[in-house]
């Protein structure tokens, strides 16, 4: 049984995924990237090994990904995020024909073939509104835990509108809000139905296309998933591991290397 890995250094969180000859995921790890990119490719990739029981020389081939990628020291190659999500994405779910890519600092739109071949895409080019990074400013500005905004937002009522299209300021206008007396319920939503609508004008200049799978570590928000939904009118695919698949298509890549790499010897075994 061959293992391959994939390894996606992204600016707040390192993925790292090992999987099986029949594509199969046997170990994954995520922790926080830090200010140390090589020590946090090295020890996700160390947790995914342990989770999977495997010793280093057991995996063949590591393919790194993510803005950190030239700085995985034990990789044997590189692709980029946007091939790794695209790839990820319509192995998880094969109908997939467009991607949302969300992370920490950016946004990406991506269409795909059947194959997972990349067919356009777009990213945010201006700064990090609608992004993790956005999300991150709200919860300063509340004083509440990143992993409770969605479910707060969901509970609204009135929401306000965000109109900001800098992070820097972002804060400035949730703190307006709440000096005016609006809910912290209703400011969030706000906030949430921004990241929606600056996601949607990306998907719209590549085409959305059925189906839509929604990938990165922003995806583990509900209300980010429920106000996208709400304004496209259709549900996305998420999955538990689509904060992985960056890290999941890096591994389809090097899987592909180690398979390439065998047809010769077949060839003249048969």
């Amino acid at each position: 049984m061959a293992y391959a890995a994939g390894v996606d250094v992204g600016s707040t969180q390192t993925k790292a995924v090992i999987i099986n000859e029949d594509k199969k995921i046997v170990g994954r790890s995520l922790i926080d990237t830090g200010a140390n990119v090589v020590r946090a490719a090295e020890g996700s990739y160390a947790d995914a090994l342990k989770q999977a029981k495997l010793r280093e020389e057991e995996v063949e081939f590591v393919v790194g990904t993510g803005y950190g990628r030239y700085r995985i020291t034990f990789g044997n190659t590189q692709v980029t995020e946007i091939s790794c999500h695209g790839r990820g994405a319509v192995h998880m779910f094969p109908g997939t024909r467009t991607a949302l890519d969300m992370g920490g600092q950016d946004t990406k739109a991506i269409s795909v073939s059947e194959t997972g071949e990349i067919v356009d895409f777009c990213m945010n080019d201006k700064c990090a509104a609608g992004t993790g990074r956005f999300l991150g400013a709200a919860a300063s500005a509340l004083d509440i835990p990143l992993d409770d905004l969605g479910s707060t937002a969901l509970s609204h009522k009135k929401p306000v509108r965000i109109s900001t299209t800098c992070t820097v300021f972002a804060e400035s206008e949730v703190l307006s809000w709440l000096g005016k007396g609006k809910k912290v319920e209703d400011i969030l939503w706000g906030v949430h139905q921004s990241i929606a609508s600056r996601s949607i004008g990306l998907l719209r200049r590549v085409g959305i296309e059925d189906e839509l799978t929604f990938t990165g570590g922003v995806t583990r928000n509900v209300a980010v998933i429920a106000a996208l939904e709400e304004r496209l009118e259709r549900k996305l695919n998420v999955s538990e591991d689509s904060h992985y698949m960056g890290a999941l298509g890096a591994a389809l890549f090097a899987l592909d290397h180690i398979l390439a790499s065998r047809a010769p010897r077949n060839s003249v075994e048969a």
